[in-house]
């Protein structure tokens, strides 16, 4: 499912010229306010830290992100999208809409939302088991 995601993703990666993981931080970014620091980015999306670091570094030299500051703790660097992103956002949510498309097709709109139903789940009970640290 990864590989067709990425498959969708390759047009705006080549037209925009960024690389998959730059293209995985401004959707994470985008996707999960709150959540604005290059170390949520590593540990929820389980990238490398060194590889979130140097797209971070291309991102902000492309002028799509820039950093802030923490204002109560100056180890942490919050990381917000410009408002050149934009139109890159937009072509991320197209390319999603036609992997959803995709992976869906046959599916009833029951089938649908069972599914989101029970994924909601499986990934609430993967956090409680991280959170647990077991097996």
């Amino acid at each position: 499912m990864i590989k067709l995601y990425e498959l969708c993703l390759k047009d705006v990666c080549e037209a925009y010229h960024l690389t998959q993981i730059e293209v995985n931080i401004i959707s994470f970014l985008h996707n999960n306010p709150g959540k604005d620091t290059a170390g949520d980015i590593s540990e929820i999306r389980m990238l490398p830290k060194g590889n979130v670091s140097q797209g971070v570094e291309a991102l902000i030299q492309k002028s799509l992100l820039y950093r802030t500051p923490d204002k109560k703790d100056r180890r942490y660097i919050h990381l917000s999208l410009t408002s050149e992103a934009s139109p890159l956002i937009k072509e991320l949510e197209k390319a999603r809409g036609r992997f959803l498309e995709q992976i869906f097709a046959g599916f009833s709109p029951e089938e649908c939302r069972q599914y989101m139903i029970l994924n909601e789940r499986i990934i609430n009970n993967t956090i409680i088991g991280l959170e647990r640290k077991q097996p």
